[in-house]
């Protein structure tokens, strides 16, 4: 299979989205929803998710299942986005505008993982 340049920069942006869970776990933490208990071990598990699925997608036998795995990341952290809209605290600054905007913006990303099913 012929990787295109657009996967491998998929595969990038989410391996270093991972390793940014590590690196600044505190900004992470602070947008997962209240009603989620253990915010630590979501930041750890979704980041190793996400370093996972990363390295996976651009490993032929892999790439498909990876590119799933991804579709269901993104799904499953959505509720962040909610909860960083309806939270000040989680907001980061970012203005409400922008926070709606992401939302949307989580479709074109299952879009792009969904090329690789």
């Amino acid at each position: 299979m012929n990787f295109p340049w657009h996967l491998y920069l998929m595969a990038f942006i989410y391996t270093l989205a991972g390793i940014n869970h590590f690196r600044n776990p505190r900004m992470y933490q602070k947008i997962i929803p209240d009603y989620f208990s253990n915010p630590k071990l979501l930041n750890i598990l979704s980041g190793c998710a996400e370093i996972i699925l990363g390295i996976a997608l651009v490993i032929p036998l892999l790439s498909t299942y990876a590119a799933w795995g991804t579709i269901a990341l993104l799904i499953a952290v959505f509720p962040s986005h909610i909860y960083m809209y309806q939270n000040e605290k989680a907001r980061m600054g970012l203005p409400k505008w922008a926070l709606i905007a992401r939302m949307p913006f989580q479709l074109v990303l299952i879009y792009w993982a969904y090329l690789y099913t």
